[in-house]
């Protein structure tokens, strides 16, 4: 199997030079990697229901004889339409084609087919408009659908495969040894991957899911606790472990038990054998800064330096000046390090970090410049972790010798996802807030009802108040939304005289950084931007925030958009506008509207989109999954986490048994995560 993964995906027949360049964008540059893009679905021909009992206006397959018909003939503008009527015994049914000539062929009176589209009634008659078709002696049981791209259809890419399923061995080798196999119930993988793409049935489907959906996360775990066990060299940097009651007592305000929490967890790992490598996890406004400082406070008294790095200029400013004005009064040394720095800032800053004059470095990426080192860098904390993928955060810690490493993420994952997303890490989750944070008022109204929402907002700006106003969409598109441009204008009109910034993703950095500076700084009344405030500074007098076409986002970031505002001591109002009635997505945004429990939405999410909306492409540099789903395959997750802790553990992985999942491991890191694994 391995020195097939390997071929490229030109030689295989009937691709070819030009084609393979589409098969690269679907993610199959390999043989091996064609066999493993899985199909997104089946079409089931194998239980067509009768006619009369398809469901109205779904996708269905229903089965009849052709009794009247082909007939062509020539509508209005030349348009050719292609007549026929299917009988199942007790019902018929209208089929209609539009511009196929080659349907009065293809269709032969007295034939039965499968006819696969949407039912519709009219005049008590049943039709179908251009449905596909099989003949029903020629079905093909379950028919894969896979991903396609422009100039490669699902049917081309289908053919691919059937090509590439011929070049498997009788005889494969395969990565999962027979007696993992028997112990979990798992098939052959020359079984799952030919019966994954053609399977004949329901069950044969279901057998080959299992295999490969198990082997998917035990490699995943693998690699993993591979990436965790490498880190766990000696502690250089070990810390007395005792709680930093100094610190505490520095604050202008009580921990929360959380917090305490995080903090002990912290101190304790500092104190270990092996460098920390923790996750501070919690929701909006949960104070995970606090434990960064505080775990900074024990690095710089135990002679160590710290550095903290954040995805945008104004954040890292904004951590500068909360954590400078709370520690240096305390003997601590803090500096700023970001792109907007001059050359001579720049050289200054760099000079006294390298020197030991800095206790704590707080910047962007500029961090990890290759001009930047540290004297004694013993603590290494990234904030709003799904910013920065694996290599980056390496590249920091790699500027000490083995320093401890915290990452915290604002994002609220159900613990299930963020052991399988952050596997490599020990977590603390803060699932309390601080007192004193100001609830958020959640509204759900249509577009009708916009003017008044504008009202609400000119109500609370001659308060004194700051507004954000989200829209979704930068440019105009094929949709019937408005783009940001259209929405500028429309505020705009609705507020005259009143400063207003524009903000979204394809601005550059510094022009980012200005608008969000005005606004932060109260020079811009409202803020236009599309999600990139979603991870933003914090403006305590922000107390209104308007998110158009809601039904567009997940409710996890619909919970971080929330989460902008509520920040200070002032009422706060978030208004969602949906144009999309539908019960789904009106129960969906009544759920977010009923609670702030970022947790409860985090699962709530996951149940209903999937694991995309928390990941997405953005995998942290780990490997994207292929075929399983976190939710509908939690249990195969949770069994295949135990074997693969028994195998890792026990030693077993080092056997000859496990040479190819050793090397399936390496190849899948190396591959998509730029992750070197020790195996």
């Amino acid at each position: 199997m391995a020195s097939l993964f390997e071929v490229d995906i030109a030689k295989l027949r009937g691709v070819g030079e030009k084609r393979a360049k589409l098969f690269c964008k679907l993610g199959a540059p390999t043989v091996g990697d064609l066999l493993r893009l899985y199909p997104r679905d089946y079409v089931d021909w194998t239980s067509p229901l009768p006619i009369g009992e398809a469901p109205l206006g779904e996708t269905a397959v229903v089965r009849g004889e052709i009794t009247e018909g082909p007939s062509e003939t020539r509508a209005r503008g030349g348009l050719l339409l292609c007549r026929a009527t299917a009988w199942d015994g007790e019902d018929e049914v209208r089929l209609t084609f539009f511009n196929n000539r080659f349907i009065s062929q293809m269709l032969r009176p007295g034939e039965t087919y499968l006819f696969r589209g949407k039912l519709t009634q009219s005049g008590g008659r049943w039709a179908m408009a251009s449905p596909a078709f099989v003949a029903q002696a020629k079905a093909p049981g379950l028919e894969p659908v896979y991903p396609a791209t422009q100039g490669l259809s699902s049917r081309q890419v289908a053919a691919a495969v059937q090509a590439a399923l011929k070049l498997l061995p009788e005889n494969m080798r395969d990565s999962l040894p027979q007696a993992l196999r028997e112990k979990h119930a798992l098939c052959h993988l020359g079984y799952a991957l030919e019966r994954i793409h053609r399977p004949r049935d329901q069950e044969e489907l279901a057998v080959a899911r299992r295999r490969l959906v198990f082997e998917e996360f035990l490699i995943l775990q693998l690699g993993l606790m591979q990436i965790k066990s490498g880190r766990k060299e000696e502690n250089l940097h070990r810390a007395s472990g005792q709680y930093p009651e100094d610190f505490a007592r520095l604050l202008p305000f009580r921990l929360t038990g959380a917090q305490q929490r995080a903090i002990a967890e912290g101190v304790k790992d500092m104190a270990g054998s092996s460098p920390m490598n923790r996750l501070v996890q919690g929701d909006v406004g949960s104070g995970k800064t606090a434990v960064a400082a505080a775990l900074c406070w024990v690095a710089a008294k135990s002679g160590w330096q710290a550095a903290l790095m954040a995805p945008t200029e104004i954040l890292a400013a904004q951590h500068y000046q909360s954590l400078s004005a709370l520690l240096e009064p305390a003997g601590l040394r803090c500096a700023l390090l970001t792109g907007g720095l001059t050359p001579k800032e720049h050289r200054a800053v760099q000079a006294a970090i390298a020197a030991g004059e800095v206790d704590l470095a707080i910047g962007t990426h500029a961090l990890i410049s290759q001009k930047v080192s540290f004297r004694d860098l013993g603590l290494v904390i990234t904030d709003e972790q799904h910013r920065f993928g694996v290599n980056q955060r390496a590249a920091l810690a790699q500027k000490g010798a083995s320093p401890h490493l915290l990452v915290m993420s604002a994002t609220p994952i159900p613990r299930t996802l963020a052991l399988m997303a952050y596997g490599d890490l020990d977590i603390s989750v803060l699932d309390e807030l601080p007192p004193g944070r100001q609830p958020v008022e959640t509204y759900l109204i249509g577009p009708d009802k916009r003017e008044r929402a504008f009202q609400y907002v000119r109500k609370r700006l001659e308060e004194g108040r700051q507004a954000y106003l989200i829209c979704p969409l930068i440019t105009e598109g094929e949709t019937a939304m408005m783009s940001l441009d259209q929405y500028e204008a429309l505020v705009r009109g609705a507020f005259p005289g009143v400063p207003i910034e524009v903000l979204h993703g394809k601005m550059k950095p510094a022009q980012k950084d200005r608008a969000m500076e005005a606004f932060a700084q109260g020079e811009a009344r409202l803020l236009v931007a599309t999600t990139v405030v979603e991870v933003g500074v914090d403006v305590p007098n922000a107390a209104v925030m308007i998110i158009e076409n809601a039904e567009r986002y997940g409710l996890s970031q619909l919970h971080q958009l929330r989460g902008r505002i509520g920040r200070g001591e002032h009422k706060s109002a978030c208004i969602l506008i949906a144009d999309n009635d539908s019960p789904e997505t009106l129960e969906r945004l009544r759920l977010f509207k009923s609670t702030s429990d970022g947790f409860a939405i985090a699962d709530a999410d996951l149940k209903l989109r999937g694991p995309g909306d928390f990941f997405g492409q953005r995998q942290h540099g780990l490997p994207p999954l292929k075929i399983a789903g976190m939710w509908m395959d939690m249990d195969l997750l949770r069994e295949a986490q135990k074997c693969a802790r028994r195998v890792f553990y026990s030693g077993a992985l080092e056997g000859e048994e496990y040479r190819s999942l050793r090397a399936e491991t390496r190849r899948l890191f190396e591959k998509t995560g730029g992750t070197r694994l020790a195996l």
